[in-house]
């Protein structure tokens, strides 16, 4: 069973089989494919705070976003699906977020705790996260110029005793906790929510307690009943105007023969 959660704060809550989360790790540490470093990125490409932990290479890459546009594009065209990418296949539990707009307002996001191999992972979630998150409509085309695609890899699980041994900006965090019903929860925020929102680390957990479906008063002896797990993550994020010119650079096709569109092709 595939544990689907949304990773971001947003309007409402989309917790599918009482999950709100992604984890479960593996370290699987393939090197960036050729061609593809984190210098020189421009703000709508480049990697998310924490990424490449310990002075590792990252495995996240340019190409995954790049994928992910690819996918949608296809499925929002009835094209035949994308040909299979030359990243590495390796397995991750992993998250793809969607934006829009100049102030990149949240559009989707879903992922999964459970370790999937990249190719077939990125291509269900780019469709989930796109099209079945229950706080949004399905995307339509004449969005995808508008898009901001953000691919998350996660890592370095750990169970910890305390709810408040984590850093802000550092660490996604999952909870688990029981409702007032007595039935378990489980919500998580992927490690950039909470330092985009300017939240400490109580304002964090109770709001995530409340996107898990928490509706009692919460109080400090409620908080030391959760059990929490910390993880990090590799994030790349690409914009529709970065992915057209990738795509044209690389000599990239979307598909099978289906020729990348231009930058006002769906206007």
């Amino acid at each position: 069973n595939v544990s689907r959660a949304n990773g971001l704060g947003g309007p409402g809550g989309n917790v599918s089989g009482g999950s709100s989360g992604s984890s479960s790790g593996t370290n699987a540490l393939s090197p960036v494919p050729a061609g593809y470093t984190t210098s020189g990125l421009s703000p709508n490409l480049s990697p998310g705070p924490g990424s490449g932990s310990g002075g590792r290479k990252m495995v996240v890459s340019a190409e995954m976003c790049c994928f992910c546009f690819d996918v949608l594009y296809c499925h929002l065209y009835g094209y035949q699906p994308p040909r299979t990418p030359r990243f590495t296949n390796d397995p991750f539990p992993l998250f793809v977020t969607w934006k829009i707009g100049r102030d990149k307002r949240l559009r989707g996001c879903i992922g999964t705790f459970s370790a999937m191999h990249l190719h077939s992972g990125l291509r269900e979630y780019t469709l989930t996260s796109a099209l079945k998150d229950s706080r949004f409509p399905p995307m339509t085309r004449d969005e995808l110029p508008r898009l901001f695609c953000s691919v998350s890899l996660l890592t370095n699980f750990e169970d910890v005793g305390d709810y408040l041994d984590w850093e802000v900006g550092i660490h996604g965090i999952r909870i688990e906790f029981f409702s007032e019903k007595g039935s378990k929860r489980t919500a998580t925020y992927l490690p950039e929510v909470a330092k985009e929102q300017g939240w400490d680390h109580i304002q964090t957990i109770d709001s995530l307690l409340r996107k898990g479906g928490y509706k009692a008063l919460i109080t400090n002896d409620f908080r030391k009943t959760i059990k929490l797990t910390r993880y990090r993550s590799e994030k790349m994020t690409m914009g529709y105007a970065e992915y057209i010119a990738h795509r044209q650079h690389h000599h990239y096709q979307n598909g099978i023969g289906h020729p990348v569109p231009s930058y006002n092709h769906y206007s």
